[in-house]
């Protein structure tokens, strides 16, 4: 078997190591197919990817190494053998629990793409077609990205202010005011802050979307980044952010910093990406423009920015309230839930709107964005039979002081004019 080597901590390459050793000893050929598919994907995507497709592969060789002594490649496996390797899965202990539907289909899906791509490479060891069918994968829940409010946002940043440790206080500076991703956080350079246009600019490193950005920089964290740049030394990484023991941040520790802050400012526990769904979910609220926030944040799609606009609290409540006052006139209508009175009924036909069929009793003050729709459409057209009744309507708008309907009749009547002359 050719051995693929892949990047993962020390004892967890260990225990894959030994376990493909196991495979390859009772069913080789898997072993073989697997080793093949992790090397190609090794030249394409990222070593996170590799690894999760490496332990897909590796816990369903393991099991039909044990459940199945009938299959000797990835061609015997079927429905029969993957819906046994469902049932598998989903028995199995979690950290808490049983493992959960995220878990599954991060599973099933990476397994689905393993068939689906050496069927399409015409392997020998594909089976006749993929075993896995979309059905197969769990429909998980699509929650709300976390975020802090405003109140506990104020909070964070006060309480950074107002640490002793300036690696620290820079660290949820950054998180908070620039929406970088802690994986870039860790790779940012000293030489990535630049002066652009006569503002200053932070140059995200190549990240989890294989892009590279531009992100401009708050006053207080160009002061903030500066005094760091006079003050520290980088032991020669080119790292802004190095320790002072020479040891650059990881994510680990980018984490611990933020919650030490977090927990002076009384906002509990706090995960560093939350602190860029945060910056997006105020700008959204403000008003910033979802490309702008695309580019922000570095998304490659529309649509995965698009999740913000769910969360646009302060933009649904603005929107809610603005029509708030047409839909209070509605339900304060004393005629809808009983009978009408005779002064009730006057009142509404003063302000009924002859149409070409009968009349509009919406109250006057529930304004209707639809005024003359089917009349100020550009495909609507009239003969001259419909004369009399466009009079009629030009009329009635008038002395019910609704002149754009008005008007509307009147540009109708006058092209029936041109047409006739």
């Amino acid at each position: 078997m050719t051995a693929v080597t892949v990047e993962t901590p020390g004892t967890r390459r260990s225990q894959s190591q030994r376990e493909w050793q196991r495979i390859a000893a009772a069913r080789p050929q898997l072993a073989d197919t697997a080793a093949r598919y992790l090397a190609q994907l090794a030249l394409s995507l990222r070593p996170g990817s590799v690894v999760v497709a490496d332990a897909s592969l590796r816990q369903l060789a393991v099991y039909l190494v044990e459940a199945h002594p009938h299959v000797n490649g990835f061609v015997d496996v079927g429905r029969v053998e993957i819906e046994a390797f469902k049932l598998h899965l989903a028995a199995r202990p979690g950290r808490l629990a049983n493992v959960s539907a995220n878990t599954l289909r991060q599973r099933l899906g990476t397994l689905r793409t393993f068939f689906d791509r050496i069927g399409e490479w015409d392997w020998d060891d594909a089976p006749r077609r993929t075993p896995i069918y979309s059905i197969d994968l769990p429909i998980v829940d699509d929650p709300l990205p976390r975020f802090l409010d405003d109140a506990q946002a104020a909070r964070l940043l006060r309480a950074a202010n107002d640490d002793i440790n300036p690696l620290r206080r820079l660290v949820v500076h950054l998180l908070a005011r620039t929406g970088v991703r802690v994986g870039e956080l860790c790779r940012l350079r000293r030489d990535g802050i630049v002066n652009l246009d006569g503002g200053w600019w932070l140059r995200i490193p190549i990240g989890k979307l294989h892009n590279d950005r531009y992100v401009p920089l708050h006053p207080q964290l160009v002061e903030l980044l500066t005094d760091w740049l006079q003050t520290s030394d980088d032991f020669g990484t080119g790292l802004l952010l190095v320790r002072a023991n020479g040891r650059a941040l990881n994510p680990c520790a980018v984490a611990r910093m933020l919650n030490r802050v977090a927990g002076r400012a009384g906002i509990g526990h706090v995960h560093p990406h939350q602190l860029r769904h945060t910056l997006a979910t105020q700008a959204i609220n403000r008003g910033m423009r979802i490309e702008a926030i695309a580019a922000m944040l570095g998304h490659r799609t529309l649509r995965m920015t698009l999740i913000y606009a769910r969360i646009a609290n302060r933009t649904v409540a603005d929107q809610y309230h603005s029509v708030s006052q047409s839909v209070d006139a509605l339900y304060d209508d004393p005629a809808l839930p009983g009978g009408e009175t005779t002064a009730m009924r006057r009142l509404r036909n003063e302000h009924r709107r002859m149409l070409g069929n009968g009349w509009c009793t919406r109250p006057q003050d529930l304004d209707c964005a639809f005024e003359s729709i089917c009349e100020g459409c550009g495909f609507f057209q009239t003969t001259i039979e419909f004369r009399p009744t466009l009079e009629k309507q030009r009329d009635h708008a008038a002395g019910h002081g609704q002149p754009v309907r008005a008007n509307t009749y009147q540009r109708l009547i006058d092209t029936l004019d041109s047409q006739a002359g």
